[in-house]
């Protein structure tokens, strides 16, 4: 879905598999086609996504998913105030900061132009951002496409003298074309389950979970899970094509993410749970010096079961 004024990269695989993104939009992945099939949720397409920060098919969460209690908190060691940064979050329907501060942030510096299916940009996390989230660094983002699979890795440098927290994550959005939402086959071999409040927050519970398998019908989730073990993949199929995501490494925690009334389902990677930054459960610091990487890989092929 093009947008004018707004320069896409594309990677291309043999096996007709193209990505497409948007370095001065935030580095989202805007498209996703299988066979000249979009298999992305694309909501409001990426002119919102850029106009009103709606999220659409693959965007970055950053420097936290999903939402925070409170725009005010300490970690490691520093106070922040992410509502001071400029821009400052976008709120949920509770007033909660939600999705981080990169929603379609111009910035991104392509590092390697696209050649063989692979691309690599860098984010320098400083100034006026660095005022709400006071933890200066670098990110770096490398997308490559290879036969039938995307993997999109980001890994975060902490290079300018500061800590940096990590409780990034990804949204992908997946829709099935040519067949009803309540067709889909979903699958997602989910054992433990973050109990939420009635904000989305975790209460600090963890429950067993059954694995989630079957027509998609009429259910819809919000639900946060610890992300399968031995990297066992997430999957979507139907209408002949299957869809699967598979966290590679750096990415313990999940969100399943489908919504009423709306032709897509997501499965969300991310290095904490939501709040982490607030609440301490299972975040990670990385020191002055050191660097931290996470990648998760989808699979886009034809189901003949």
């Amino acid at each position: 879905m093009a947008t004018p004024g707004i320069p896409i990269v594309d990677l291309a695989s043999d096996e007709g598999l193209v990505a497409s993104f948007a370095p001065e939009a935030g580095m989202v992945c805007c498209s996703l086609t299988h066979d000249g099939e979009q298999v992305l949720g694309l909501r409001g397409g990426l002119g919102a996504y850029i106009g009103k920060r709606s999220t659409m098919g693959i965007p970055l969460l950053y420097p936290w998913a999903n939402r925070l209690s409170d725009p005010q908190f300490e970690a490691a060691g520093r106070a922040a105030d992410v509502s001071a940064s400029e821009p400052p979050p976008k709120l949920d329907a509770n007033g909660l900061p939600i999705h981080g501060l990169l929603t379609a942030a111009p910035g991104w510096d392509v590092i390697e132009p696209p050649a063989d299916g692979r691309m690599a940009a860098r984010f320098r996390f400083d100034g006026t951002l660095a005022t709400g989230f006071p933890f200066p660094h670098t990110v770096l983002l490398v997308a490559t496409v290879r036969a039938k699979e995307l993997r999109i890795e980001l890994t975060v440098e902490a290079d300018a003298g500061s800590p940096v927290p990590i409780a990034f994550g990804f949204h992908p959005y997946f829709a099935l074309p040519g067949i009803p939402r309540d067709e889909w086959l979903v699958s997602a071999p989910v054992r433990t389950r973050i109990e939420l409040d009635g904000r989305g927050l975790p209460t600090g519970e963890r429950t067993p979970a059954t694995p989630i398998a079957g027509a998609l019908a009429g259910r819809t989730f919000d639900d946060a899970f610890l992300a399968p073990s031995g990297g066992e993949p997430f999957r979507l199929s139907g209408g002949g094509r299957r869809v699967e995501v598979r966290f590679d490494g750096g990415f313990p925690f999940a969100q399943l993410y489908a919504p009423p009334g709306e032709e897509l389902l997501a499965w969300e990677p991310m290095t904490a749970p939501t709040n982490a930054l607030i609440s301490g459960d299972a975040l990670k610091v990385i020191a002055p010096g050191e660097s931290y990487t996470a990648g998760f890989s989808i699979r886009v092929e034809r189901d003949t079961v």
